[in-house]
């Protein structure tokens, strides 16, 4: 199915707020004196799309409830349809209140200035360049590491080559991971003691290590751990299981 809506609550008691037909639901968050705010995130397939999943993890972990719709990347039609939305005519794109944000890092930014009660950046200065440091670094770079391992939930116990590059990024990631335990995990096990928008940003990075069994250090192996206990990323493996389109590029290892 090359589109699909959604409306995706946060869990309370444990139970998965799962499709609810093509018609959808538009969730509006409720928020304490404040005007209410629509919330409507474009994605494309959960099985590969790392920006989708940045995005949407980011709203999801941070307990704020929105409509989802799904358009199949590198189906009929799909580029007429994401025109609709965005100029640029790339997955994600939030539309908050009517208003189009797209770019992973827009949206993050624009979350965390309209909902700032989530805390989705530290509220230590020295901390909160770090984590905007950091995330920065992901959204600019790592290119040999999306090239050579893209993301793939469906597939566990890939095996692919490791060329000097590659080892280079790997190695500036798990720095990151093990440098952010030392400094902030008196506060929490995310990257920065609290959730934020770090997490979101290094989120495909673990599935990755997941699809192709990376063996990690032992003083990188906390995070991950943290991470793939979240409810709401387990939500999205599941949803990313049962997806049939297959994308023969994103498509590496044996």
């Amino acid at each position: 199915m090359a589109l699909g809506l959604t409306g995706y609550r946060p869990r309370e008691t444990g139970s998965i707020q799962g499709h609810i037909g093509e018609i959808g639901l538009l969730l509006k968050t409720e928020r304490p004196g404040k005007d209410r705010m629509s919330a409507k995130l474009i994605i494309g397939n959960k099985n590969y799309s790392t920006w989708s999943l940045r995005a949407w993890f980011l709203l999801a972990e941070a307990g704020i409830e929105f409509e989802e719709e799904r358009l199949a990347l590198d189906s009929e039609g799909f580029a007429s349809k994401i025109a609709k939305y965005s100029p640029a005519c790339r997955v994600p794109v939030l539309i908050l209140n009517g208003q189009p944000v797209w770019d992973t890092m827009a949206i993050a930014e624009t979350v965390a200035e309209h909902w700032p009660e989530k805390g989705l950046w530290p509220s230590d200065a020295n901390a909160r360049a770090h984590a905007r440091s950091v995330c920065a670094e992901m959204h600019s770079g790592f290119w040999i590491l999306r090239e050579l391992m893209p993301m793939n939930c469906r597939a566990m116990g890939r095996t692919v080559a490791l060329p000097d590059e590659l080892a280079a990024d790997i190695d500036r990631i798990l720095e990151i991971w093990s440098d952010c335990h030392k400094k902030y995990q008196s506060g929490g096990d995310w990257l920065f003691g609290d959730f934020s928008v770090a997490d979101a940003m290094y989120a495909p990075v673990v599935l990755r290590f997941r699809t192709y069994g990376m063996n990690l250090p032992q003083s990188a192996v906390a995070y991950p751990k943290r991470l793939l206990k979240s409810d709401v990323l387990q939500d999205w493996l599941a949803a990313a299981e049962s997806e049939t389109e297959v994308i023969e590029r994103e498509e590496k290892g044996q």
